[in-house]
């Protein structure tokens, strides 16, 4: 009997128990399915926030692409004008050099014209009679003959400077020398004055008037310091001081343009030159 209570108590406690058990594997479940809408709810508004930011991230993005392009168009523009600009100061700085050219052409002209016209006597101002009485005027001087026309007149200096070259390319040495000689007296301040004597002494060189040619590039070496045939006239001075024999005086030459002039191809010229010399 005792046995029979024993098992009809732990039956109805099992079937006490079982609802309790149901009860708890309900509520877990309930709170499983308020996490997962949690959850879903999250979800939700992260791709809501996401969609948001690619928005935000496609605007930034077209206004970078905007303000991308209006930088291009805008460099564009300035290069475009800069480029005009540089055209405009290469036709500006073109055009100035040929009024350069005109303007020196026109300079050389004048001068040409103002050595060929004679200069007013001043006895030609004076009346040599009274124009009221028309009786001669006392102390009146006799009329004074005609100006001799200067050599070559109304010839440009550069016209007179090529004639005086072209006759020294062509072995004429004596017109050669004449045309250069009368360069220098009619146009002693031009630019090409020093060219002249130097070309005076080449051509004397060329004719082997050595002596007359040392002279030549003397000249040049007194007469024109800083010109740009300083270095060459010093080298053919000392060829030519050589081809007379003076060798120390040749040697003295050569080392002045390797001294003064240490960057000229003469520089290289005179000291093969030198060598030679010293070699003998």
């Amino acid at each position: 009997m005792a046995r029979n209570h024993l098992t009809a108590l732990l039956c109805a406690a099992a079937l006490l128990a079982a609802p309790a058990g149901a009860l708890g594997a309900d509520r877990e479940h309930q709170q499983v399915m308020a996490d997962v809408r949690m959850l879903q709810e999250q979800t939700a508004r992260l791709q809501l926030a996401i969609a948001s930011l690619n928005d935000a991230l496609r605007q930034i993005a077209e206004k970078i692409d905007g303000q991308t392009d209006a930088t291009r168009r805008a460099f564009a523009d300035q290069q475009l004008s800069i480029n005009t600009v540089t055209n405009g100061v290469r036709i500006l700085r073109e055009r100035f050099d040929d009024t350069n050219v005109r303007i020196s052409s026109l300079s050389q002209e004048i001068e040409a014209l103002r050595v060929a016209i004679p200069p007013l006597s001043p006895a030609l101002a004076q009346f040599a009679a009274d124009p009221a009485t028309g009786l001669p005027l006392d102390g009146a001087p006799p009329a004074a003959a005609g100006a001799a026309p200067p050599l070559n007149p109304g010839m440009s200096p550069q016209r007179m400077y090529d004639t005086a070259w072209a006759d020294y390319t062509n072995g004429q040495w004596a017109l050669s020398i004449q045309g250069f000689e009368a360069y220098i007296r009619t146009y002693p301040r031009s630019e090409l004055a020093d060219d002249a004597q130097f070309y005076i002494g080449q051509t004397y060189y060329a004719d082997g008037a050595f002596q007359d040619a040392v002279g030549a590039f003397d000249d040049v070496l007194l007469n024109y310091p800083d010109g740009d045939v300083v270095p060459d006239a010093s080298y053919k001075r000392g060829l030519a001081l050589d081809l007379l024999g003076y060798a120390d005086r040749a040697r003295q030459a050569f080392e002045l343009v390797v001294t003064n002039y240490p960057d000229s191809t003469m520089a290289t010229l005179a000291q093969q030159a030198l060598d030679r010399l010293n070699q003998q």
